[in-house]
């Protein structure tokens, strides 16, 4: 029996995922704009290395961006606010929980006019629900600048528990797992 892991597809969404106030679900066309907003924010960006050019997003964009699994468009009220990405970490960077490298590498990125509200948390929630459920018993992982205060106050509210601090991208790097909890009986 070989040690190596193989990575099965994971089916995507069947439906959009609805929770108390927000659709996590697919990009599409109408998105467009939303995601130039969001990849040209100063804001978005303070932790993640400085915002593109809105000329270069604008020509680079594609008609539907994002549209790959593990790529959720968060949307309230009709209208996309951010997008939550369950990514494979690849194995060349640091930090990892598995010597196989290769977890479920939870991110997002909300538009500024949602933050404050509590659709970071619910939404990613909602993503790790459903990835407890496409993969069973996989760690997810999360890293972020440990300048970036708010972000690793979400990781905690998530459950994600520390594992390491390294320095990457010129600044050091808070890293953590969450793991599904199953119930005992």
């Amino acid at each position: 029996m070989s040690d190596e892991i193989t990575v099965h597809p994971v089916p995507w969404l069947a439906a959009p995922i609805g929770t108390g106030r927000l659709v996590l679900r697919e990009s599409e066309a109408r998105d467009r704009a939303a995601f130039v907003d969001l990849f040209a924010s100063p804001e978005v960006y303070r932790y993640l290395g400085g915002a593109r050019p809105r000329d270069e997003l604008e020509r680079e964009m594609p008609e539907v961006p994002g549209r790959r699994p593990g790529v959720f468009v968060v949307e309230f009220g009709g209208v996309m606010i951010g997008v939550i990405m369950l990514d494979r970490r690849a194995a060349e960077r640091p930090g990892h929980v598995r010597p196989e490298a290769g977890e479920s590498e939870l991110s997002y990125l909300l538009l500024p006019a949602a933050w404050g509200n509590g659709y970071a948390a619910e939404a990613c929630a909602a993503a790790l629900d459903w990835c407890a459920d496409a993969r069973p018993g996989e760690p997810v992982v999360l890293c972020t600048q440990s300048a970036n205060t708010r972000s690793m106050r979400l990781a905690a509210k998530l459950g994600f528990t520390e594992v390491d601090r390294f320095e990457e991208f010129g600044a050091e790097q808070w890293f953590g797992v969450w793991s599904p909890v199953t119930p005992s009986g």
